[in-house]
């Protein structure tokens, strides 16, 4: 995938691309940002523009911040940028964690130290792209110190992590950062009509619950989502007003439990999803509250369930359930139990 179909992140392949073509780019990289917004394509679009035999230039990549040229661009349609597209380049190595264990060992960094000490067999420059490297155990990111110090020419690195903090503070001081941002809901959802087929209605849906990730988006089907976004609309309606804490507690039931058929992760990730739904929900809200006759909702068609929520939920109660939301998701990040959450976000929504 060239530069110029890289969604969402103009900047970031601008800045790429100029570095290409001045020949600044700097041989180790940290590719930082949420998991599944396009961090690993682009480092592959990098590698393809790095060994492109028929390189375009000048390209124009359109924005909503206004057009970004790009000086150089690979083609994606010579032998290199098809076999780095494919996967099969020999010159272009990704490591990342083994199926049957969370890690990338040592013995993974010492075959890519061997491999870099020789030339590239057909590249003019060999990427070796470390995918989830938080992933990389410390004795592994202390044998990569001296090769992404002293690099071979030929040869570079790009670390591509959704927590960059927990690699060694010796590696990321030798590795310039390139951040990424969570993707827009708007280029999200058109991704998805575009590329998916997926109809208006339902891409808007989902890219607002996505939290700025391709990744997660395309894991939820439009009809999880409907499903979903019921749940938080019940979940909503019965916390709205003043109940005891029991009926609270019975309310969370709605989001909480059983993953929805179709849903290809587990408890802690649906719930996750399900709150992502419910702020989606509440944005709407709030949006509906503000003004009879708003620019834009994410949940178009809940429209009328929406306005009859807009009563309970008045800005400061919206605010302190943005907030409660947002710790729930939090909490989930640090494993807290998916069901103490939902029952936590339940008794303070």
């Amino acid at each position: 995938m060239p530069f110029r179909h890289v969604i969402g992140h103009g900047r970031v392949v601008g800045l790429l691309a100029r570095a290409v073509d001045r020949g600044t780019l700097p041989p180790s990289l940290i590719f930082a940002g949420p998991a599944g917004v396009g961090k690993h394509t682009t480092a592959l679009a990098l590698a393809q523009v790095l060994n492109c035999a028929s390189p375009l230039h000048g390209v124009v990549l359109p924005g909503a911040a206004g057009d970004v040229i790009l000086p150089r661009d690979a083609c994606g349609e010579c032998p290199s940028c098809r076999r780095i597209a494919r996967g099969v380049h020999p010159d272009i190595i990704v490591i990342a964690p083994d199926e049957d264990s969370p890690h990338i060992k040592i013995e993974r960094v010492r075959e890519v130290n061997e491999r870099v000490a020789y030339r590239p067999f057909e590249a003019r420059v060999r990427l070796v792209v470390f995918d989830q490297a938080d992933a990389l155990l410390q004795s592994a990111q202390n044998a990569l110190l001296k090769t992404l110090e002293e690099p071979p020419s030929s040869s570079m690195f790009v670390l591509v992590t959704a927590a960059p903090d927990r690699l060694l503070e010796t590696v990321r001081s030798r590795c310039p950062r390139v951040r990424f941002a969570p993707l827009a809901a708007a280029d999200i959802a058109s991704w998805l009509q575009r590329e998916r087929g997926v109809d208006a209605r339902e891409a808007d849906a989902i890219a607002a619950v996505s939290d700025g990730s391709l990744a997660r988006a395309l894991d939820a089907s439009s009809e999880v989502v409907s499903a979903m976004r019921h749940a938080a609309q019940r979940l909503l309606e019965q916390t709205a007003r003043p109940r005891d804490a029991r009926a609270r507690l019975a309310a969370a039931q709605h989001v909480v439990g059983k993953t929805p058929k179709g849903f290809g992760a587990g408890e802690r990730e649906s719930l996750a999803m399900h709150l992502r739904l419910v702020h989606a929900l509440l944005r709407d809200v709030g949006a509906l509250g503000a003004s009879p006759d708003p620019p834009a909702l994410a949940n178009a068609d809940m429209r009328p369930a929406l306005e009859a929520l807009v009563p309970a939920y008045d800005p400061r109660r919206l605010t302190a359930a943005f907030a409660t939301v947002r710790s729930g998701l939090e909490a989930l990040d640090r494993n807290a139990s998916p069901k103490v959450v939902a029952d936590w976000v339940a008794m303070h929504l």
